[in-house]
């Protein structure tokens, strides 16, 4: 192998967000990673402790491209809380197998942490306090992660869905009739339909 060259900590989040984007997060390994930069295992030990700093670092790489910038407070609260939700999924949900790694390292990334900021704002302007600001953080933080994992995971336009539409009505009548159902509802419309059933209890 050559000398190992230097390499940034973006380099190092590139390389490893790589791995997962094409072998899943079982994949993520510093031998991996490290013939993703061309160099050697020990090599990589030079810059990173261990799969954890990877990790944490592959995190920041993709929660610090989510836009925290307030959105324009000439739209409603609801509105802006849209918004931000979708900044989440959208930049999120280009790198589905990375879900898992935002909720365990989500206090170490400035980048979920100036989202939440950014987002505590606007509930606060709506006069969200207290206990109430703190469940509804956590609600909106839950619903949009949970969206995420099943839009790629167990989409509605998946096998799933079919197999429980072919459930015999007489045992699971509901069931079976919401899977018909559920074939004609796209992503965006379950999102942002979910997304509305929240802020209306919020708003409530």
């Amino acid at each position: 192998m050559p000398r190992p060259r230097s390499l940034t900590q973006e380099q190092l989040a590139s390389a490893a967000l790589a791995v997962i984007d094409r072998d899943g997060l079982a994949g993520l390994s510093m031998r991996a990673v490290a013939q993703e930069l061309g160099m050697s295992t020990m090599g990589l030990y030079r810059y990173v402790d261990d799969r954890e700093e990877l990790e944490r670092l592959v995190v920041e790489l993709v929660l610090g491209a989510v836009d925290t910038e307030p959105p324009d407070r000439d739209v409603s609260w609801r509105e802006r809380i849209e918004v931000m939700a979708r900044r989440l999924r959208d930049t999120v949900g280009a790198h589905p197998a990375v879900v898992p790694l935002t909720i365990t390292h989500r206090h170490h990334s400035l980048g979920v942490l100036r989202w939440s900021e950014t987002v505590l704002g606007v509930l606060t302007e709506a006069g969200v306090e207290g206990e109430r600001r703190v469940v509804a953080l956590r609600g909106l933080l839950s619903y949009v992660i949970g969206a995420i994992q099943l839009e790629h995971l167990g989409a509605l336009s998946g096998p799933g869905t079919v197999a429980i539409g072919q459930l015999p009505p007489a045992d699971f009548p509901h069931m079976s009739e919401t899977a018909r159902h559920a074939r004609h509802v796209g992503p965006d419309q379950e999102f942002l339909g979910g997304l509305a059933m929240l802020l209306d209890g919020l708003g409530a």
